[in-house]
């Protein structure tokens, strides 16, 4: 089953990875970014070679987005994040498990210091 792993964060200014850029990063020694590339490389490494590990995209700035919604039997485009909000899609990770709960030990993974990870099923078209 697939499953899309969703990183929100709001780092300032907006850069990759997200976690050295939030408050809750900055605050946090250079070792402990360090050790938590380690994890994060040997995880990827991990989710690559079993295969788990589809794919995987960071996102650009959200005032570099453009949004379009239907209005009146038409769509509207407008500059900028889709919301104000304290966070925003900054990537995402797309993994294939044999489970709901390997993918939720997956997931728990990616959240950092000032970013969520949200698991969200992926839906199958039939």
């Amino acid at each position: 089953m697939k499953y899309l792993i969703l990183i929100h964060s709001n780092p300032k200014p907006w850069a990759h990875p997200t976690s050295r850029f939030t408050d809750e990063g900055r605050a946090l020694p250079v070792a402990e970014h360090e050790d938590a590339d380690r994890r994060f490389d040997g995880l990827l490494t991990e989710l690559s070679a079993s295969g788990e590990l589809v794919s995987a995209e960071a996102l650009a700035d959200p005032a570099s987005a453009t949004v379009y919604r239907w209005r009146s039997g038409d769509s509207l485009a407008s500059e900028g994040p889709y919301a104000e909000t304290q966070e925003h899609l900054a990537g995402f990770f797309l993994v294939d498990c044999a489970s709901r709960e390997r993918a939720e030990e997956v997931a728990a993974q990616f959240a950092g210091p000032g970013s969520v990870a949200e698991l969200r099923p992926a839906y199958v078209w039939e």
